[in-house]
């Protein structure tokens, strides 16, 4: 489910004629620009765009100037769509750098594309849902997030600081940020620094340990660290650590098998 199946490239190009996919295909345009062209439906895109595509709809790409683009081929992806849509990325680009990551992991070691390119194929189809549908933030929002996202695994970083540094009362922003995230911006913070770690133990290869786990990801107290992710994830660092080895490692998870300390 949401697997990445195929990703490539194309260079710079006028016409991919008529053809069709088993799979969900997501385009990201990343130079120029130009038109999907359907049985009954035309979708202009230009650069910053991604146009899903779902499987067995014949489809042509064409451009005048020609386009660039990274292309992933998505198998059961879980995505509410019953036509073709475009979306938009965001002023951070944050989906270029998915769909960039997921291509390289796609071309690169066999290892690493093993461990994190299912997790790349369920983020982004995630991310594909929640731009489709997410309203445009508040220009301060936006600013605040992208500070948060900037610099969550700065342990010394002081979110209360940015928020008194602007223009508005303190209370006024923390209102306005909870509708606008859906939750504090502290508890924001907190979830983007789980969730790195969760990260960061689902792709460990090398001895490590919970401190250092902690401290990449901006936790300055290990044992902190260790009570928010046991009551985000329902066990601890080192147990998640080792069901995820298992999960992807069963045939050789004994002969495999890491020290992850306390």
């Amino acid at each position: 489910m949401n697997s990445i199946i195929f990703a490539g490239k194309h260079f710079l190009t006028q016409c991919v004629r008529l053809h069709k996919h088993a799979t969900w295909e997501l385009v990201y345009c990343t130079g120029r620009s130009g038109r999907f062209i359907f049985d009954d439906l035309d979708i202009p895109y230009a650069e910053g765009d991604v146009v899903v595509i779902p499987p067995e709809l014949p489809h042509e790409n064409v451009s005048e100037n020609g386009f660039t683009n990274i292309h992933l081929n998505i198998d059961s992806a879980m995505l509410p769509f019953h036509g073709p849509v475009l979306i938009r990325d965001d002023s951070s680009h944050a989906l270029l750098h998915l769909f960039s990551d997921a291509y390289s992991l796609f071309c690169g070691d066999p290892e690493r594309k093993a461990a994190l390119l299912d997790a790349y194929g369920s983020l982004i189809v995630r991310c594909m849902a929640a731009y489709h549908t997410a309203r445009p933030k508040n220009r301060i929002a936006e600013q605040i997030e992208q500070s948060i996202v900037h610099n969550y695994a700065d342990a010394n970083y002081d979110l209360d600081a940015v928020l008194h540094s602007m223009p508005y009362s303190y209370d006024y922003l923390c209102k306005m940020l909870r509708r606008e995230l859906g939750m504090t911006p502290h508890k924001y913070l907190t979830n983007l620094r789980l969730q790195a770690a969760a990260g960061l133990l689902c792709s460990v290869r090398s001895s490590g340990s919970i401190t250092e786990v902690a401290h990449l990801c901006g936790f300055r107290n290990p044992l902190y660290f260790s009570r928010l992710f046991k009551k985000r994830y329902g066990v601890s660092p080192k147990e998640y650590y080792h069901q995820k080895l298992e999960a992807q490692q069963p045939a050789a998870a004994d002969s495999q098998k890491i020290l992850l300390t306390e």
